[in-house]
């Protein structure tokens, strides 16, 4: 029996890209690499981007969220901060992160999110109304960055006119994923002493006047007599605003961007809003606003013959698998009417730290995307579309100047 060889001993490919590269360029850059190996050298560490290979490594639970090395990594040495972070749901491992998960599941189940649905559809119709008569929007700023944020208000049983503080500190707590969190940490500090503050006063109204809301059902949240303590609580609502917010924004960015290259597609959407379910997948596979997840080895691990020693990095391309040609035919082929291919789409994960908003996160966008393909019709770029940069890990368009046929 031969012994496994050490990562670092391997002849690997490499896929260094400027940071103004091309989705294009880094697509062939990838499909080159892949040919060679099943992994390759990143700029962080090593890269996954065969789709078993991918479920494979988000599956073993010996790889851990690299996201808990975010302040680390970010060379914020200010101890307030450090200590202000409570374990969250997002980073935990172990026994801890399959306690809270078998806790708070029921709550975040499709049935849950099919509950939103008619408000879902209220909300983007309410965002479309301001702009159809005009013919031109800016979609991130005009429909896709107010979206979400009242949802997630009405999920937790906020009051709708709390949303924009809602969206406030979404965008700071979710700074704590950026590359500039040495400059910025003080404003996620501040949003979340903001938040723990409204929340607490939330949580004790609902301890006492319950509703059929997020919140009430994770106070109820038990099993075998276990229960979330109010700590617990708090981190629930902060992962709920930060799950429940960049990715909606920016995939439904992302997924209209996309459609622009498609009139064809948008235009059969409007007409067989059915398809919404399969748009939303194959929009996601195509173009997903999560490209990947990076992952440390908590031990030394061995995979597939090779030896990641304890602290190895691995970056598990999911934008990369979901073009395996081993899952999807013609896999750079964009179409919303493809059959289901039978394994998912990754964008949103795998394995226990699989999105815990997905349902909420699908049914948002499959309301949105028809409506607004029927009320936006002849869709097309008004200039450029400006993306943000690789440092975000959610990522997706800055900028989304549009065009369409005016409505009333």
């Amino acid at each position: 029996m031969t012994s496994p060889t050490p990562v670092h001993k391997l002849q690997l490919p490499s896929i260094e890209l400027d940071i103004d590269a091309s989705r294009e360029d880094r697509i062939r850059a990838i499909e080159a690499a892949r040919k060679q190996h099943w992994l390759a050298r990143g700029i962080f560490g090593y890269s996954v981007t065969h789709y078993d290979d991918v479920v494979a490594i988000l599956r073993d639970k010996r790889w851990h969220n690299a996201a808990i090395l975010a302040v680390e990594l970010s060379g914020v040495d200010d101890p307030a901060f450090t200590n202000s972070r409570r374990p969250s749901i997002l980073t935990m491992e172990g026994d801890d992160h399959t306690r809270l998960r078998r806790l708070v599941g029921p709550a975040f189940s499709p049935r849950s999110a099919d509950r939103l649905r008619p408000y879902m559809r209220e909300v983007i119709n309410g965002l479309v109304d301001k702009v159809a008569a005009q013919g031109r929007c800016e979609f991130v700023s005009d429909i896709c960055e107010p979206y979400p944020i009242p949802i997630i208000c009405e999920l937790l049983g906020a009051p709708k006119e709390d949303w924009r503080l809602f969206s406030r500190w979404a965008s700071d707590l979710l700074r704590i994923f950026n590359l500039n969190l040495r400059n910025e940490y003080h404003l996620v500090m501040q949003a979340g002493r903001e938040l723990d503050e409204y929340s607490r006063a939330m949580i004790e109204r609902r301890r006492s006047e319950p509703a059929d809301d997020l919140l009430t059902d994770l106070i109820a949240a038990e099993e075998a007599g276990d229960r979330l303590s109010e700590d617990e609580l708090l981190s629930m609502v902060n992962a709920v605003i930060i799950g429940g917010t960049d990715t909606t924004r920016n995939q439904l960015a992302c997924t209209v961007a996309l459609m622009t290259s498609f009139p064809e597609q948008w235009a059969l959407l409007a007409e067989r809003p059915d398809l919404a379910s399969r748009a939303v997948e194959e929009s996601m596979r195509f173009l997903g606003a999560i490209r990947g997840t990076v992952r440390f080895a908590s031990e030394d691990i061995v995979y597939r013959d090779v030896l990641f020693p304890r602290g190895s990095i691995v970056a598990t391309v999911t934008s990369a698998a979901n073009r395996d040609a081993e899952v999807w035919d013609d896999p750079h082929r964009f179409d919303i009417t493809r059959e289901p291919a039978g394994q998912p789409q990754l964008t949103f994960g795998s394995g226990i730290h699989y999105c815990l908003g997905a349902s909420l996160a699908r049914a948002e966008l499959q309301e949105a995307l028809p409506i607004l393909a029927q009320r936006m019709p002849n869709l097309g770029v008004d200039g450029k579309i400006e993306w943000k940069a690789d440092g975000v890990a959610i990522w997706g368009p800055e900028r989304l100047p549009l065009t369409f046929t005016p409505s009333e």
